[in-house]
C-alpha cells in the first residue's frame, strides 16, 4: 500500500467532521489517514511542520512530507480521490489569494453556520484504522 496521506482537521467543527466522513466514503483506496488538530498526534504533526499549535482554523494535508493548507490542501485532497473529484483540481489555477480568501471567510464563520461539538469526534470501530493513534 502506498504511503497514506494525512489530513489534519478541526475535531470540534461540524463542517470539518462532515468533510472527513465524505472523504472516507470517497477514498476507495483508503489512502487518507486522519487526525484532529486538537489531538496529541495532531499537535505533534503541527510542531513537526513548524506550524503553531493553535492552528485550528485550517484543513491541512501532509503529502510526501510536504504540508499543504487551506484551499490548496482541499484541492489536492480531491485530486487524490480520483475521478470525478479530480476535476475540481482545475480550480488550482485561481490565484491562491482569491481561493484562500474564500476559504478564510468560510473558516471564520464555520461554527456559526455549521455549529460545533463539545468534544472531538470518536471514530467508530470500523473507521478506527483510518485515524492516527
Amino acid at each position: 500500500m502506498p504511503t497514506p496521506y494525512i489530513i489534519l482537521f478541526d475535531g470540534v467543527c461540524n463542517l470539518c467532521n462532515s468533510t472527513v466522513h465524505f472523504l472516507i466514503r470517497q477514498d476507495r483506496h483508503a489512502r487518507l489517514r486522519f487526525a484532529s488538530l486538537q489531538s496529541p498526534i495532531g499537535q505533534q504533526l503541527l510542531a513537526d511542520g513548524g506550524l503553531p499549535a493553535s492552528q485550528h482554523s485550517t484543513f491541512i494535508l501532509i503529502a510526501h512530507g510536504r504540508y499543504h493548507s487551506r484551499s490548496g490542501a482541499a484541492l489536492r485532497t480531491l485530486h487524490i480521490l480520483g475521478w470525478p473529484w479530480r476535476l475540481a483540481y482545475a480550480l488550482i489555477i485561481i490565484p491562491p489569494f482569491i481561493r484562500d480568501g474564500i476559504y478564510r471567510l468560510i473558516a471564520r464563520y464555520r461554527y456559526r453556520i455549521f455549529g460545533r461539538r463539545h468534544s472531538c469526534m470518536i471514530p467508530s470501530p470500523e473507521l478506527q484504522s483510518r485515524f492516527l493513534p
